[in-house]
């Protein structure tokens, strides 16, 4: 989601941006504060109704494991008939569950509201506290754990990530409106500002507004990144200043500033009177957080980036993922297929399905299936069409593509044409999420970097397919495959397979 119009904090009731003078603000005078909230405020707000949400799905997963355990459905009546040491044991099961909650750091405003990295900590969390649990009932001899495992920690942590989910709903909803931000001042150059600026911008989960820049010396004009005006707050020597005079609770320093790590030593020194973090930004491309490790050297901080790997375990995973649900899937869908495939006969003639020469992993070819959507003649017909192609780099798209048949435009707006995809998935030709299947003719015309798209298998659903699809240029399309390739986790792939359901509900750049 983004915001319908850029949020302009206001000095003297005035919107920042639009002051008359654009000189930077005078760091050794007090500047009016924003009435916007600070992050720190609703950041604890936003943990506490977190925190009551877990204690409250905890304790119920727990009684109901217990009452269900003993066969004590009447629950008014069950109160007093169970004896105090199932009590006893509940209570302690609550107590650890929710204690790895906090240690966990589950509720941390670095992780809550974007990304997987919550949902991995509030499962991890229930899964570290059940294991000590188990361990030391074993130790005990006490048996009754197991009712718990089977029920209990299940349904808590069915409960927790629901629970999780549907309050990261209601944030982003309060954050298109400017609520529940953590105001920003980004330092740095001009062009690095401008990218930072930028980048949250795109991203609606990125949870930061930007107040402020803070700029080389001599550099006063307000910095505009895709119709965010931002105001030049501060020069590099009084960032500390304006961050206590505007509550601004995150100071991003953006590329390399003049003065390198002795400016970046100073300022955090110069932050620790205020209530601001200090956060560099870094122009890693295409590497996500879990890749990126920190290891101190005495005196030399390093950073380290794991290189990806395109086997192992995680691979048997992701592929055990894939014939459990393709096979389900197929099952449970069968009269929807069938249904589907009656249409298209009665629309038009021609066959149900549509194969195609597409190339999987390291290159090779296979026949991936569509429901027909098109005339039986589409591919003679392309030579004709091509001087209407309406997308960029190696994509062939027409919006409103005389060839579709009128059951095809339904199917093609709700990806059902994908459907049969899912045996390519079975026999391992695919994969249900990975990078786009790409063409022969495609692959023939790519550029070095891009080859590194056939370094897994091809995918039902992707980024590609969450991020617009046919809206995409060729260039985010191969920047959103590439990152997928580089980073992917079993965790991020549950997560696409969800936000798919949600594409397909509300379709966006299908055609």
């Amino acid at each position: 989601m983004t915001d319908p119009k850029p949020r302009l904090p206001l000095i003297g009731g005035v919107p920042l941006g639009l002051q008359p003078d654009s000189r930077p603000i005078d760091a050794s005078a007090p500047l009016p504060i924003d009435t916007h909230p600070s992050g720190l405020r609703w950041a604890r707000r936003y943990r506490t109704r977190l925190r009551v949400t877990d204690i409250c799905i905890v304790i119920a997963a727990v009684l109901l494991a217990l009452f269900v355990r003993f066969g004590a459905l009447h629950i008014p009546a069950s109160v007093g008939a169970l004896q105090p040491r199932y009590w006893a044991v509940s209570a302690l099961i609550v107590i650890t569950w929710v204690l790895a909650l906090a240690a966990f750091h589950t509720r941390d405003s670095r992780v809550v509201g974007v990304g997987a990295t919550e949902y991995k900590q509030v499962v991890t969390a229930s899964m570290v506290a059940f294991g000590l649990l188990a361990i030391t009932f074993l130790a005990l001899q006490v048996d009754i754990i197991r009712g718990h495992f089977v029920l209990a920690l299940p349904l808590g942590i069915a409960g927790l990530v629901l629970s999780r989910w549907l309050w990261r709903k209601w944030l982003l909803h309060q954050r298109v409106f400017g609520h529940y931000l953590a105001r920003v001042i980004v330092v740095g150059d001009r062009d690095d500002v401008a990218y930072v600026v930028r980048q949250i911008d795109l991203k609606s989960g990125a949870a930061y507004d930007v107040v402020g820049a803070a700029l080389e010396p001599g550099d006063a004009a307000a910095v505009a990144a895709s119709g965010h005006v931002v105001p030049v707050v501060s020069d590099l020597d009084h960032v500390a200043q304006a961050a206590t005079s505007l509550s601004v609770d995150t100071v991003i320093v953006a590329g390399q500033p003049t003065g390198g790590s002795q400016f970046i030593r100073n300022l955090g020194w110069n932050l620790e009177s205020t209530s601001a973090e200090l956060v560099l930004s870094s122009r890693l491309t295409d590497v996500a957080g879990p890749r990126i490790h920190f290891r101190p050297v005495e005196g030399l901080p390093l950073i380290h980036v794991e290189i990806p790997h395109f086997d192992g375990a995680k691979h048997v995973l992701k592929r055990t993922l894939d014939v459990g649900a393709s096979a389900l899937s197929l099952v449970v869908l069968a009269p929807v297929l069938i249904a589907i495939g009656l249409f298209i006969k009665l629309d038009s003639p021609g066959p149900m399905l549509f194969s195609q020469q597409r190339c999987g992993r390291n290159g090779d070819s296979f026949r991936m299936l569509k429901f027909r959507s098109m005339v039986q003649t589409a591919e003679d017909d392309l030579a004709g069409l091509q001087g209407q192609n309406q997308a960029s780099g190696l994509l062939f798209k027409i919006r409103n593509d005389p060839r579709v048949t009128r059951v095809g435009r339904f199917i093609r707006k709700y990806s059902l044409d994908e459907l049969p995809q899912l045996w390519n998935v079975l026999v391992g030709e695919m994969s249900l999420v990975g990078p786009r299947p790409p063409l022969p003719q495609e692959v023939e015309r790519y550029e070095s970097h891009v080859r590194r798209r056939l370094y897994i298998k091809p995918g039902l659903t992707g980024m590609w397919q969450i991020n617009g699809r046919s809206n995409l240029s060729w260039e985010d399309s191969v920047r959103l495959d590439l990152y997928y390739v580089e980073n992917w986790s079993l965790t991020g792939d549950l997560m696409i397979i969800w936000r798919t359901f949600k594409t397909v509900i509300k379709p966006a750049g299908a055609y």
